[in-house]
């Protein structure tokens, strides 16, 4: 059950039978890889308990602040799934998520009046339907506020899109572009994104002074569908040794590769593996490894480099690997 912050960590000392059930820094690495959700808590609105004394599962309502002063209520789990597909920093504030995508109102005639009875009139909202009105209708202007306008998400299931259905992967028309390849062929894919980080330019050349690989390939053909397509877009491919390269970040705005953008990476390992592929991930900015083979450092560097290739030694083996050497 939901409760304020206050009476759960009083039932919290109860049960524990100590006066600080937490210590100070307990959850550091949970909350390391959400820098927006450590700038928008603050300890004096939460019964003077930092956010490291949290359980990322818990379920307590804790008091946020966005970067734009919008005070609002959520729980952890909330909070850690509102990134979802969006990259606006304001979806970490329901108020902020409302305002960026503001209700639309129906278009009304010129004559139709301001105040209309409820038994009279209906509000028209699509060709199909009507909405039956309840007790008055306001015209759009005259003081209404959206429903959307909400302090606290709490209804909401964490990761999820309101007004959004997606169908089953079976009912969905999947990229068409894809060729009829053997599952885990590396390809050169029209439906792939251009490379859009410096870093990943940099990491790909860095490799490319080093060994003789093809480089050239963007996509790996899977064996079951992974977001509308069969085909994974890692940032750097070694086709020759069926190794696929990632580089992460949390991003500008703190939303890259966490909450269920992880899921994300954690479904696309899988499904790299499945067809025989190894994934090393290079993840900077505190994020955590998915894998047994990922590298946490705080950039790319010579250093990183060195741990990148010493790494593919291990995967691949040493013999098999520096034959590539240039």
């Amino acid at each position: 059950m939901v409760e304020p912050v206050d009476a759960w960590w009083r039932r919290r000392q109860f049960s524990r039978g100590v006066p600080m059930p937490y210590a100070v820094g307990q959850f550091r690495d949970a909350w390391a890889s959400f820098p927006v959700l450590i700038r928008q808590y603050h300890p004096e609105w939460n019964a003077g308990i930092v956010l490291t004394q949290i359980p990322p599962a818990a379920e307590v309502l804790l008091t946020w602040e966005c970067d734009v002063g919008h005070v609002f209520v959520a729980t952890p789990a909330e909070q850690r799934g509102r990134p979802g597909r969006e990259r606006r920093r304001s979806v970490w504030c329901p108020e902020c998520t409302v305002m960026a995508k503001p209700q639309r109102w129906p278009v009304l005639p010129a004559d139709w009046p301001a105040v209309v009875p409820a038994p009279q009139r209906a509000v028209r909202v699509t060709g199909r339907q009507t909405l039956p009105a309840a007790g008055r209708v306001r015209a759009p202007g005259a003081d209404a506020v959206p429903t959307g306008a909400v302090a606290s998400t709490r209804a909401a299931r964490p990761g999820a899109r309101r007004g959004t259905v997606r169908r089953p992967a079976a009912e969905r028309d999947f990229c068409r572009k894809t060729p009829r390849l053997p599952s885990g062929d590396a390809f050169v894919s029209v439906c792939a994104p251009a490379t859009a980080s410096a870093v990943e330019a940099e990491l790909r050349q860095a490799l490319v002074d080093r060994f003789d690989f093809t480089f050239d390939r963007n996509a790996v053909r899977l064996d079951r569908p992974f977001h509308d397509h069969v085909e994974a877009w890692p940032d750097v491919i070694l086709p020759e040794l069926r190794v696929a390269i990632e580089y992460d970040s949390t991003g500008r705005h703190g939303l890259e590769h966490v909450g269920p953008r992880e899921d994300s990476d954690r479904r696309k390992d899988r499904a790299l593996r499945s067809v025989g592929w190894e994934v090393i991930r290079i993840r900077t900015g505190r994020l955590p490894a998915l894998g047994p083979h990922d590298l946490q450092v705080s950039g790319v560097s010579g250093r990183t480099i060195e741990r990148l290739v010493d790494t593919l030694r291990d995967v691949r083996g040493a013999l098999f690997v520096d034959a590539y050497a240039r």
